[in-house]
């Protein structure tokens, strides 16, 4: 629950999703994946990446023994709600593509900012787990 709100993702599914994607991506590891309200994605935001304001996801990778892949993905659902409903699709698809965007980044993709962003190698990817997972 976020804000008194129940997620429309099961802890199961997002288990699956994350496996899925490090699986697929050749790689083992450690992913917490934290859902949290407006107000502490702005909060999270500000301090780390110096923008006031509310951000669909912050994934902040950390050091794993032997290669593992460890980090802390943080997932807004009331700015993923926002987006869902801009693009008419429904809002467990969106948090399940922020889950896998997260996921993405800590296994070490980047892609670039901008417009060219959606045209990356790491958004194709992330787009063809979504199909496969949402």
């Amino acid at each position: 629950m976020v804000n008194g709100r129940r997620l429309p993702l099961s802890r199961a599914l997002v288990r699956r999703v994350v496996e899925r994607v490090l699986k697929e991506e050749g790689q083992e590891g450690f992913i917490s994946v934290t859902f949290l309200g407006r107000d502490s994605m702005r909060r999270l935001n500000a301090a780390y990446k110096g923008h006031d304001r509310p951000t669909d996801v912050l994934t902040f990778p950390l050091k794993g023994r032997r290669g593992q892949v460890v980090g802390d993905v943080y997932v807004c659902p009331w700015v993923a709600r926002r987006e869902a409903r801009a693009q008419g699709i429904p809002i467990r698809q969106e948090l399940i593509r922020l889950v896998v965007h997260g996921t993405l980044h800590a296994a070490g993709r980047v892609h670039p900012e901008g417009p060219k962003r959606t045209r990356s190698a790491m958004w194709r990817r992330q787009e063809q787990y979504v199909g496969a997972l949402a």
